[in-house]
């Protein structure tokens, strides 16, 4: 039987087409994946070349960090070398604002937290969150100073749980004497977020402190310092590993002050706690040698942040304790402007020396013989020439040459005594004073001004206002016979530890004001005999000092009387007057002047005088020791 034929036909293998396809299939294969290799070539040139830098700083942001190293501040020395203010190592809380929270809340629940194992006040939060918020989400902020041993173990045994913050070293400032150069040298504390938003930020980086008054405030661009910096490579809890590079900071100036601390401890117990100022310069050259206001406080509780407690009882104390009386206290001169009022007539031609008054106790304005201008003694000093009148502080001379000055004359004579303007010390937060004359009367209170007001001028009473810098400058253009040197503190300058300090430059002294050598030996004369003779207001001052001393007396009347009587708070002698005191030593050829002002007191001899001659004989005590050498101006 023949076999069936199949249903299909067997199809015959072609190895030409499978061929085709299989190199059709390779090629496109191939293209595909230099295709891709080229895309990603592409991107890697994208990534590696084009925008290298941009990610190897991402990559190094992560991996890197830049600590900000705070300068130390410049050291603070009287003239011999005595440490006024010291940097001493202290620990403090810091934190990393972008690696603790996203947000307000976030930071909150984290401080909250924190204050548990270490104590956070209110005040602390606040200046933290005020801060911050002038800073860079990288930068560190401080959150609490000066921790104890305590606070910094519990800290470290949670430290686990509080990223981004950490316990860091730190320079505090100290002051080591403390109360006694508190209104001198002043005090550093926290940059708050008006002073932040106006600070060179690069300048300031890390820093948490700045001068707020004094020598610090004054001198912070030579105290501060120029800040470093730190590379170091963190792990992913951003802990350091390493350090990569590090510049060093550039310290602060170490400054030299013309105050002898020796001089200035004196002048600080001579008040035993009396509400006032004193001022002693050098008046060859303006060197301030010691300035006194009483009361003071403890400047090392500003550094760290003063509590709100103390802080209230500072400011509403009765006494003012944070106000510099020496450079912005007001006071009524009275009799101690009189050698000037003197001099400034002697030299407009309106008196000779020799020339005298007659005192009777009374003195009248030409025409008006219903107001009496009294003198101290009730029936007069007689007839007295300069020399007795500033003696004995004859009022009637002075009412008398004050009247025949004018008040325009008077007022631009007395000006050249540095009266009613900053004398330009270097200190911030010097005041005026105030110098009467027809354009401040107008200027305020937009009235006319009147005889009677010049004859109260001519004794220091009625508008007068000055500071004792002022009255120290004035005494001291009498002691160097006209010159005015203006006041200064800073005496040197040293660059670095490895240097030796650079004498300041001093201003140039202002021409000299008297034009009659003649004029001057009256005036210094009639002061002399203020001290050393039976007649002088101030006589016994000067017993067994080794110098002759050049004084003269002030009682400034705070109450009024029309007769014996005296009104209020002023029946207590102790209470009645502003008191004062101006002098200088030795009287030939001055080295040091000397003006202390009391609040309250019965005269300028029996409460400020005193207070000066302590001054004088700690002067002469350590006068011979030389100060610090420094290389010459």
């Amino acid at each position: 039987m023949a076999a069936s034929p199949p249903d299909r036909r067997a199809r015959i293998k072609d190895a030409r087409n499978e061929s085709a396809l299989f190199r059709a299939r390779a090629i496109a294969g191939f293209l595909l994946i230099v295709a891709c290799l080229g895309l990603l070539g592409v991107r890697f040139f994208y990534l590696q070349v084009s925008r290298h830098e941009e990610f190897s700083s991402r990559s190094d942001s992560n991996r890197i960090s830049i600590r900000r190293i705070v300068p130390s501040r410049g050291l603070i020395y009287d003239r011999n070398g005595v440490l006024l203010a010291d940097n001493t190592a202290a620990f403090r809380l810091e934190v990393v604002p972008e690696q603790v929270a996203k947000s307000d809340h976030e930071m909150g629940a984290m401080l909250d937290a924190l204050s548990a194992v270490v104590p956070l006040s209110e005040d602390d939060i606040q200046r933290f969150n005020a801060l911050r918020r002038t800073k860079r989400p990288f930068d560190s902020v401080p959150l609490r100073l000066k921790l104890s041993e305590d606070e910094i173990a519990r800290f470290s045994v949670e430290r686990w749980r509080f990223p981004g913050v950490d316990v860091v070293p730190y320079l505090t400032r100290s002051y080591p004497l403390g109360e006694e150069f508190a209104h001198v040298v002043g005090y550093v504390g926290r940059i708050d977020i008006n002073e932040a938003s106006r600070l060179d930020a690069d300048l300031y980086a890390g820093a948490t402190h700045i001068g707020k008054t004094g020598i610090e405030r004054s001198y912070e661009t030579q105290l501060h310092g120029k800040p470093g910096y730190e590379q170091v490579e963190v792990n992913a809890d951003k802990r350091v590993q390493r350090s990569i590079k590090r510049e060093a900071p550039t310290p602060g100036n170490n400054l030299y002050l013309t105050i002898d601390s020796r001089l200035q401890k004196v002048a600080e117990e001579a008040f035993a706690g009396r509400v006032g100022a004193a001022v002693a310069i050098d008046p060859r050259n303006g060197e301030v040698l010691a300035m006194v206001s009483v009361p003071t406080y403890d400047p090392n509780l500003f550094v760290n942040g003063i509590n709100q407690i103390d802080y209230s009882t500072l400011l509403n104390a009765e006494d003012r304790p944070l106000l510099n009386r020496a450079l912005a206290g007001g006071y009524l001169p009275g009799s101690t402007v009189k050698p000037y009022v003197g001099l400034a007539g002697l030299e407009l031609g309106i008196r000779k020396p020799e020339d005298t008054v007659l005192s009777t106790g009374e003195f009248f304005i030409s025409g008006d013989t219903k107001r009496a201008y009294r003198d101290d003694q009730r029936w007069g000093h007689g007839r007295v020439d300069l020399r007795e009148a500033i003696a004995q502080s004859v009022n009637t001379y002075f009412y008398g040459m004050a009247l025949e000055m004018g008040i325009d004359r008077f007022s631009a004579s007395l000006a050249k005594f540095g009266f009613g303007a900053p004398t330009g010390i270097d200190l911030i937060g010097e005041s005026s004073g105030v110098l009467p004359s027809r354009e401040w009367k107008r200027g305020r209170f937009n009235q006319a001004w009147y005889p009677g007001e010049t004859v109260i001028a001519g004794i220091g009473q009625g508008a007068w206002v000055v500071t004792p810098i002022q009255l120290g400058q004035a005494v001291s253009i009498i002691a160097a016979r006209g010159v005015r040197h203006p006041p200064h503190l800073l005496r040197a300058v040293q660059e670095g530890i490895n240097t030796d300090p650079q004498l300041a430059p001093l201003a140039a002294p202002a021409p000299g004001i008297i034009h009659n050598p003649a004029n001057w030996t009256a005036v210094e004369q009639g002061m002399i005999n203020v001290v050393n003779t039976p007649s002088g207001t101030a006589h016994g001052m000067g017993d067994g000092f080794p110098y002759v001393i050049a004084g003269k007396t002030g009682t400034a009347e705070r109450f009024s009387r029309t007769d014996e009587e005296w009104t209020s708070i002023g029946s207590s002698p102790i209470q009645r007057h502003q008191v004062l005191f101006e002098c200088f030593a030795p009287a030939d050829d001055a080295r040091i002047a000397v003006v202390v002002a009391l609040e309250a007191g019965r005269s300028g001899a029996h409460d400020a005088a005193p207070i000066a001659r302590a001054i004088l004989d700690a002067w002469v005590r350590y006068d011979d020791a030389p100060p610090r050498e420094v290389t010459s101006r």
